[in-house]
């Protein structure tokens, strides 16, 4: 969690007047090797570091709970049954995620339980989706390039963290000083041998 996710969920929160923000970590997400995460306990714990003090952000842990292979279809399916069929659900997602979507699983389907809203990242064109696509269908990807939040692009990474903290490298002010505090004292993302 950098402050890149905080300014993008605050910009979220305050353009479509959310009442709260969920950040939902994955238990297994089916695109990165189990072996990159860190244990769920820790990611959570890193995670209600990163968002105490606001209280309209909270923790979700639907897809620990759940366990197993974290596909967006059935944490959307369980959010629309946990908050009703009239609730309004956005799901913020990442330009460069943007761009993958087709690939996702019941990506389809993914697109009448929420709202997708793209943040920009740096280095990733939204209208690429334009030839990428077509298995989304023509009105859904035109939708989904409508549908922007207008944010800072903040060019922190999860992965680049990460990489900084294995070479002993400074992350301050990339991430909250709490989460910087906590991955320090307990050496998380530190190669074996730092």
């Amino acid at each position: 969690m950098h402050f890149g996710h905080l300014v993008v969920a605050e910009a979220a929160r305050d353009a479509l007047a959310l009442d709260r923000v969920l950040f939902v970590p994955a238990a297994n997400p089916p695109h990165k090797p189990k072996h990159a995460l860190l244990p769920a306990k820790h990611r959570v714990k890193l995670l209600r570091l990163a968002l105490r003090g606001n209280p309209a952000f909270e923790v979700c842990d639907l897809e620990i709970q759940r366990g197993g292979t974290s596909y967006t279809l059935h944490t959307l399916l369980e959010l629309r049954r946990r908050f009703g069929s009239r609730a309004r659900l956005h799901f913020l997602i990442g330009a460069d995620s943007l761009l993958d979507l087709p690939e996702w699983f019941e990506a389809r389907r993914l697109l009448g339980l929420a709202q997708f809203v793209t943040y920009p990242r740096p280095g990733f064109d939204v209208r690429l989706l334009r030839n990428r696509g077509g298995s989304l269908g023509r009105a859904n990807v035109v939708k989904l390039l409508r549908s922007t939040l207008d944010a800072p692009e903040i060019g922190i990474s999860a992965t680049d963290v990460r990489r900084r903290v294995q070479s002993g490298r400074s992350i301050r002010y990339l991430v909250p000083d709490a989460v910087r505090r906590a991955i320090d004292r307990h050496g998380f993302y530190r190669s074996p041998r730092s």
